[in-house]
């Protein structure tokens, strides 16, 4: 299997453009020892735009509850050399990174810095060979689920856990009840929150997650403004 075969596989996109796979795929010391040009540099600075880009507007779409100070803190804690890497090793795109001996003796293929910046360099190739839509459906396919856990940070967003632990400490324990409307394309949910019997809050989203987490922000906030469970 080619490396572009291999590439193309990971990413979910066929490329028009041989030439841009191979471009995204050398690095500095191949090109070196190769007598070439130019390396994945410059299409890794295009892709950490079209990467920042693409975060934050899921973001922006997503998270209407959250303030632009919360939202820059989640886009920094997702878009960095440690994510980048950690999502170039599950799709196996070390192996086709075109290095210099230098760089392969050093094991270079599992460098944090190189497996992050082949990922920036590919997505600055598929912006470039088709345009910013695939690129986008890339990065959400592989960065929302490292958005989610980081939108529900325990200790910070995470307001289930938090009630949870709360009434713990009285022996209780809260439910919620689902109510879904609207189309399938388009669909609401609301949350009902019981404690015991009683109904303790109420909270909507554009998932059950995010109405859940609304109704227990409510119940949070309640518990803290009258100090009891």
């Amino acid at each position: 299997m080619s490396p572009r075969t291999g590439v193309e596989r990971a990413l979910g996109y066929r490329f028009e453009s041989e030439e841009l796979v191979e471009l995204a795929l050398t690095h500095r010391s191949y090109a070196a020892e190769h007598g070439l040009e130019v390396s994945y540099e410059r299409l890794e600075f295009l892709g950490d735009a079209v990467l920042q880009l693409a975060v934050t507007r899921h973001l922006y779409d997503t998270y209407d509850d959250l303030a632009e100070g919360e939202l820059a803190k989640i886009r920094a804690a997702v878009v960095n050399k440690r994510t980048l890497a950690g999502i170039a090793r599950t799709l196996g795109l070390g192996a086709s990174i075109l290095l210099g001996q230098g760089e392969e003796t050093s094991g270079g293929r599992d460098k944090d810095s190189i497996l992050a910046d082949v990922v920036e360099s590919l997505l600055g190739a598929v912006y470039l060979d088709g345009g910013y839509e695939p690129a986008s459906r890339f990065v959400l396919e592989n960065w929302v689920p490292f958005i989610e856990d980081r939108a529900a940070a325990p200790g910070r967003r995470d307001y289930k856990t938090r009630l949870q632990e709360t009434l713990a400490r009285d022996g209780l324990t809260p439910r919620y009840e689902i109510i879904e409307s609207g189309p399938d394309h388009a669909k609401a949910f609301r949350a009902d929150l019981w404690v015991d019997d009683e109904l303790r809050a109420t909270g909507e989203g554009s998932s059950k997650k995010r109405a859940e987490q609304d109704a227990a922000r409510e119940a949070t906030e309640k518990l803290d403004t009258s100090g009891r469970g």
